[in-house]
């Protein structure tokens, strides 16, 4: 019998799990996951990884060997991570191999403290992708206005990108005319064009949880809620069939480059009233991925209802429950700036709490 996760597949949707831990990785539970969930990447994030290393014995030696080193935090992080997604990046070759390097993809983050600074985003991303030195790597690098020209500059000289902390159609619109930038600047550096890979990673959850607290408790009110999420990433994805339907996009396609994917990121429903697998079987359309927390991978595996595309055919529909949040008095563009904005103040945060969990096992290593 077909599983839901397989139905996915089928659908055009790639699987990516939103975590990694490398207790999940030597136990075998990642490739497991590629077998028996159809996984087909990675996506991490400061978060992610200060879960991990606060909670796994699977560091000790390394942390401990970088003590003795006389390694400060900064380095201690930079080799933990990269040989995390290295040796995750080494479990998802065959399916990178498999698919002509659509998937089998890791993600890992430059530091979110240089979500504002151009110069310094580039060379970090520059930094990690000659470390973990793998095909299948993507470097996330946030849709920030200081992101925006490290995009087109990263994919310029062939480095994959994942973007990351987008939340508007204006913002996404503009990622998508910054990859295809970059792009014609790989083209006429001779770039081996086809080798670039790049996923614009689009928040879903977080949206609704925003403007279901903005709307309050009127009857009308509560006909919107849970709405907001979903039209917005249905939107995403027409203008996704724009824009790259349009000359300038066509022209590179032709010539040998892959379409920025859209990703629907934040996939886990934080309010319980919402199905569990909500923004997994309402964003099903071809050519997405949709990374998912462990939590909804398993909901979705044991019990979520795929019917096939459930995107481009509403899209009348999205636009539709659009015109009604302005109507209620939802200002969206000051949503979705809000949400940029916490987006990177919350993976600071987590940055600050890595290095705070790492800076607390250095000092206690043994030496």
């Amino acid at each position: 019998m077909t599983t839901p996760t397989a139905r996915l597949v089928e659908e055009g949707v790639s699987i990516w799990l939103d975590d990694l831990s490398r207790q999940r990785i030597m136990t075998g539970n990642l490739a497991d996951l590629v077998v028996t969930r159809n996984i087909s990447g990675v996506t991490t994030n400061p978060t992610i990884f200060a879960g991990a290393l606060s909670q796994g014995e699977s560091y000790l030696t390394q942390v401990g060997a970088l003590a003795a080193d006389g390694a400060d935090v900064d380095r201690a992080i930079f080799e933990i991570t990269t040989d995390d997604v290295r040796a995750a990046a080494d479990v998802l070759r065959p399916v990178f191999d498999a698919t002509n390097g659509v998937d089998g993809r890791v993600s890992i983050e430059v530091s979110p403290d240089l979500a504002h600074d151009t110069d310094a985003t580039i060379a970090e991303a520059h930094k990690l992708w000659e470390r973990v030195d793998r095909p299948n790597v993507l470097i996330k690098i946030p849709a920030t206005k200081a992101g925006l020209p490290a995009i087109t500059e990263v994919i310029g000289v062939g480095i994959s990108v994942n973007v990351t902390l987008i939340f508007s159609l204006e913002r996404y619109g503009e990622v998508i005319d910054a990859y295809l930038a970059g792009v014609e600047k790989a083209q006429a550096a001779g770039v081996d064009i086809s080798g670039i890979q790049s996923v614009a990673s689009f928040f879903v959850s977080r949206v609704d949880s925003e403007v279901d607290k903005r709307l309050g408790g009127s009857d009308a009110a509560a006909d919107l809620k849970g709405k907001a999420g979903i039209a917005n990433a249905r939107l995403a994805y027409e203008l996704f069939e724009q824009k790259f339907a349009d000359e300038r996009a066509r022209s590179l396609v032709t010539a040998g480059a892959t379409v920025q994917r859209p990703l629907w990121a934040s996939t886990g429903v934080k309010d319980p009233a919402y199905p569990d697998t909500m923004y997994v079987t309402e964003l099903v359309a071809p050519g997405t991925v949709n990374t998912m927390p462990e939590k909804t991978l398993d909901a979705t595996f044991d019990h979520g209802d795929v019917t096939g595309d459930t995107v481009t055919g509403n899209y009348a529909d999205a636009h539709a429950v659009f015109d009604r949040l302005a109507d209620a008095g939802i200002d969206f563009a000051d949503v979705t700036q809000l949400l940029e904005d916490e987006g990177v103040d919350k993976f600071i945060v987590s940055w600050h709490e890595l290095q705070d969990t790492v800076r607390t096992a250095l000092d206690e290593a043994p030496r």
